[in-house]
């Protein structure tokens, strides 16, 4: 039997689940920050109340920005930002200012 359960003349199948290698948080950041501007909403703003109060509808679901941020930890969200800052990525990414 192969491991997709069936007979296969005595070769081996791989079965491919579909789950794939999560995003970088800045990553993630970066594509919640996209869609919420494409969205209208002050990206900043819509992003810091996510940040303080836990609720997933401050983030749109345009794009999956909110599945995308879903399996995140708040607390690395705030790590992340954080690096960049220091980085000073958030001077270099204009997109990101406002």
């Amino acid at each position: 039997m192969s491991e997709t359960g069936g007979e296969t003349g005595g070769e081996t199948r791989r079965f491919r689940t579909g789950i794939r290698k999560p995003l970088p948080v800045g990553e993630i950041m970066l594509k919640v920050h996209a869609a919420l501007g494409e969205k209208g909403y002050n990206p900043v703003s819509q992003i810091t109340g996510f940040i303080l109060s836990g609720d997933p509808t401050y983030i749109t679901n345009h794009k999956g920005a909110r599945s995308l941020v879903h399996g995140l930890d708040r607390e690395e969200i705030v790590e992340e930002l954080l690096r960049c800052y220091l980085r000073g990525c958030a001077e270099d990414d204009a997109p990101l200012k406002g």
